[in-house]
């Protein structure tokens, strides 16, 4: 019985994580950054278009207005545009540990950030039990990293 439990969770993990098209993953991650951007109440960052469109200005000024307010907000709105919900949420553990469980065990330094950011796009297994996570080979480095301080921040 546990083995068919076991396999089934694997197949579930597998089809909430996993596959794709790669073009319909950047199309869609594309968008849903225009599409937050856009939906935001505090002010400048609502009137400024983040994406293709935006001029180089316009991102400065949303990124400073972000780190004003809270300057892990970038790394949140990643991950609520990401698949990453499907498996963490931030208070419980789901398939993969809770936020704060990884928030607690790892210190928030420049290493962790850069670790946790390499886990998110290369995947792993064995930290935290048998389930794999899934790689994220198409999220850059650099977002990466601003989900993984989001993360981490939450212990702070």
């Amino acid at each position: 019985m546990k083995k068919v439990l076991f396999i089934c969770s694997c197949c579930l993990f597998l089809a909430a994580c996993g596959g794709g098209n790669e073009s319909d993953y950047d199309k869609y991650y594309d968008e849903d950054r225009e599409q937050v951007a856009g939906e935001a109440d505090d002010g400048p960052v609502a009137q400024t278009k983040v994406g293709a469109d935006a001029g180089v200005n316009d991102m400065q000024d949303n990124a400073a207005v972000a780190t004003e307010t809270n300057p892990y907000a970038k790394g949140e709105k990643l991950i609520a545009m990401s698949d990453c919900l499907s498996c963490h949420r931030v208070d419980e553990k789901l398939v993969g540990p809770s936020y704060k469980e990884v928030a607690q065990k790892y210190e928030f330094n420049d290493k962790n950030v850069d670790y946790l950011a390499g886990k998110i796009i290369e995947g792993g297994a064995g930290v935290w039990g048998q389930v794999p996570m899934t790689p994220h080979p198409n999220i850059s480095r650099e977002d990466a990293r601003e989900m993984a301080k989001y993360v981490l921040s939450l212990n702070q």
